[in-house]
């Protein structure tokens, strides 16, 4: 079995964005900066729920979400272990769909297409970062 991730998890308890989601995303960011590696186990969910002071429920419900994304397998006496989904169409496909009503948002609010360009860029540099 791969080591189990020593990324730090946090969470803003303060946010609008719900608990299990700020989970999803950190470990999507970690995976995508390399802090978190295909075959890596996450902290079982009773560990994180105890490092965060937050509900089991919340955390499951995370590890659920990125499972049902592809993006970790649950297994039984491993927990949560990172995969990359191969099915790049399904992920092209889920990405269309995000960045079309990402993109009608941005257009809503008077963001040019030029701005919404700098910004993946600044992204993709900064990508270790977030």
């Amino acid at each position: 079995m791969k080591r189990t991730c020593e990324c730090c998890f946090r969470v803003d308890p303060d946010s609008d964005k719900a608990i299990y989601l700020q989970l999803r995303d950190h470990v999507i960011s970690s995976i995508a900066c390399g802090k978190l590696r295909e075959g890596e186990c996450l902290p079982s969910v009773r560990q994180l729920a105890d490092q965060l002071s937050v509900n089991m429920h919340t955390v499951n419900k995370a590890y659920a979400l990125l499972a049902e994304e592809g993006f970790v397998s649950v297994e039984r006496c491993k927990g949560a272990v990172i995969v990359i989904d191969a099915d790049r169409e399904r992920a092209v496909a889920s990405l269309k769909e995000k960045l079309r009503v990402t993109l009608a948002e941005a257009v809503c609010r008077n963001i040019t297409k030029e701005e919404v360009c700098l910004l993946v860029e600044e992204y993709y540099e900064h990508l270790g970062e977030f």
